[in-house]
Order: C-alpha cells, then structure tokens, then sequence
C-alpha cells in the first residue's frame, strides 16, 4: 500500500506577518482530507509549502518515513491552485491531452476523467472561452489526470453551482475510492464534513484538530454538535 502523505510543523513568515505556525496533516491513500478553516487561515500558504511550491521556514513532508525534499515532492504529489487556468488559448482536448503526455498517465486515465466530468462537449472549446463553472471542472480534470499519488486541490468547489458541487462530490468520492490520497482545502465547513473522510483543522495558521467530525467532535467536548460548533470550540 502507498505510504501516508505526513506534513510536520510547517511555518511560514512574510515579513512580520506569521503565515503558518507548526501546520500539519496527513493524507492517507483512498482518503479525502479536507483541510478547513475560514478564508486568511492559513490553508493555500500550508498547501503550497507542503508540494514545495513555497519554501517553508521550518517543517518537514515525507512519504511514510521517507523524507521528500521540495524538489523531490514532484514524484508524489501533485498542488492544483485554485484560480489557475492554463493555456487559455488552447482548446481543453489540447490542454487534456498535454498533461497525459507530459507526466504520462495511465492509460485509459484521460477518457475516464472527461466521462466522469462531462466534459466531452467542451473539449473543442478554447479555455477562455468556458464559463468560470466550465473552467473549474476543466482545471480539476488536469489534477485527476496526473498520476501521482497524492492530490492537493485547493477550493476545487469554488465557482460551481449546488448541482455542480454535489456532481464534483461523487467524482471525487470514486476517483480516491482506487487508492490515491486526496487533500482539499474547502472553506465551506459543513460541504467539507458531508463529504471528507477526516478534517484537518486551521485557524490563523495553526493546527486545531485533525480526524474524524466524531474524533474531532470528542476532542472539542461537543457531543453531537455539527462541524460549526466543533471548529468554533477548537478555535
């Protein structure tokens, strides 16, 4: 089985503003992570120092008990921003079929994922021609077609419309259901609880709590209270 994903005590300073403070999660193969907190948190910065993309101040990834450096997280992981919308100018079969190639994904992987997103009535489409719903399901089609094994998604629900989100749910549902690890940073706490297996909590750049909502709801003392009640007690 494919190790656990283990962020350890990541931080993060820009000047006198303290970004992260001793971040830190894991992600387990065939799991969805949700990374939560409300917008300003924290939760971009943690992903883009857990894939390297960001240099950290102090903190550690490794791969089970392998430690990644940042220029070696690339075999591992793959960061998928939010707002990011690669070759405008290209029509999405173009930009679908350029990411098969260049990271050489599994056979088969592409078509699945433009079944699965419906996305065949727009591959003739330019991307700057979609809507933003259209350019987001593209996008996350990008990071469900590499084959690493863990995933970072950061807000892949923003832009979507209910019908589209709860869509987007099940395609990611079965996409971490064949093993790989996915973690999404959501800001939407109760979509997040509705959909992840564990949630890893932060607040103003530091880690409050990571498991289960029943795990969690425990360690904030709130017997059965929603994920609201258990991020506000932790908190």
């Amino acid at each position: 089985m494919t190790p656990t994903l283990r962020v350890r005590g990541l931080s993060k300073r820009f000047g006198v503003v303290t970004a992260l403070a001793d971040a830190s999660f894991d992600v387990r193969a065939g799991e969805l992570l949700g990374l939560i907190g409300p917008n300003g948190a924290g939760k971009t910065t943690l992903l883009r120092c857990a894939a390297g993309v960001l240099t950290a101040d102090a903190g550690t990834v490794s791969l089970g008990d392998l430690p990644l450096a940042p220029a070696r997280r690339k075999d591992a992981l793959f960061y998928l921003p939010d707002g990011v919308h690669p070759w405008p100018d290209e029509r999405v079969a173009f930009v679908l079929e350029f990411i098969e190639g260049l990271f050489g994904s599994h056979a088969g992987t592409r078509a699945d994922v433009v079944s699965s997103l419906a996305l065949a009535p727009l591959l003739g489409q330019r991307v700057n021609e979609l809507s933003r719903g259209q350019r987001k399901r593209v996008t996350v089609a990008i990071g469900l077609i590499t084959p690493q094994p863990f995933l970072l998604l950061d807000e892949p629900f923003d832009g979507l419309d209910l019908r589209q989100s709860r869509e987007m749910e099940a395609v990611l549902r079965a996409h971490a259901s064949r093993g790989r690890g996915l973690c999404l940073s959501i800001h939407q706490l109760a979509e997040a609880a509705r959909l992840c297996d564990r949630l890893a909590l932060l607040s103003s750049g530091r880690s409050v709590g990571e498991g289960s909502l029943g795990e969690l709801q425990q360690k904030a003392g709130v017997g059965h209270g929603d994920i609201e009640e258990v991020f506000l007690a932790l908190t």
